[in-house]
């Protein structure tokens, strides 16, 4: 099973990004980037891979501790950037530490379990929003974002998740994703 470690929003606040990021597929260039749903968007805290079922067990009662190390918080969509021209994200305010810590956690959390985390990227708070098709430059797009920033909403629960990869050759085809575990925080 390929799986993740993630904090999922509230519906309100992915309703208020989505209004706001509406514009943005207007902008020249737009028909050139892979744009992500908002009925899937997450941080990603810890990319697992591919996971063997066998380990599941043990996964989720580290996660469930790792949840349950960590008080809720608050949070909000802020600003946005890209990772070159491949990536378009919307990032996040409030109280990073704490989200920064759980991602810590979740990982270490993983790793004791014998998943295979990803290590390549050092933690930062980023919900992609759209991937590049094409030659596009998505500095316009990511300067749109700038001064974005949204309501804040608690986040209360980490979640165990599982992306199930486009598999039908369909042109524009995305991952599902679905949530295997949930723990809340602080409990």
């Amino acid at each position: 099973m390929r799986l993740f470690a993630a904090v999922v929003p509230p519906e309100a606040p992915v309703a208020e990004l989505a209004g706001a990021t509406a514009a943005l597929r207007e902008l020249p260039g737009a028909d050139l980037l892979r744009w992500t749903e908002p009925a899937g968007w997450h941080f990603t805290l810890a990319f697992l891979g591919e996971v063997d079922p066998a380990l599941l067990p043990e996964l989720t009662e580290r996660l469930g501790r790792a949840a349950h190390r960590h008080p809720p918080h608050e949070l909000r969509f802020a600003g946005g950037g890209r990772f070159g021209d491949r990536v378009l994200w919307v990032g996040a305010d409030g109280e990073r530490t704490i989200l920064r810590d759980l991602a810590r956690s979740a990982a270490a959390g993983a790793r004791r379990a014998g998943a295979a985390v990803d290590t390549t990227h050092d933690f930062h708070p980023h919900l992609t929003l759209a991937r590049a098709t094409g030659p596009v430059h998505l500095r316009p797009y990511a300067e749109s974002l700038a001064g974005f920033s949204g309501t804040p909403w608690t986040v209360r629960r980490l979640e165990l998740m599982r992306s199930r990869l486009p598999g039908g050759g369909v042109p524009g085809e995305r991952p599902r994703y679905e949530t295997v575990a949930a723990w809340e925080l602080g409990g």
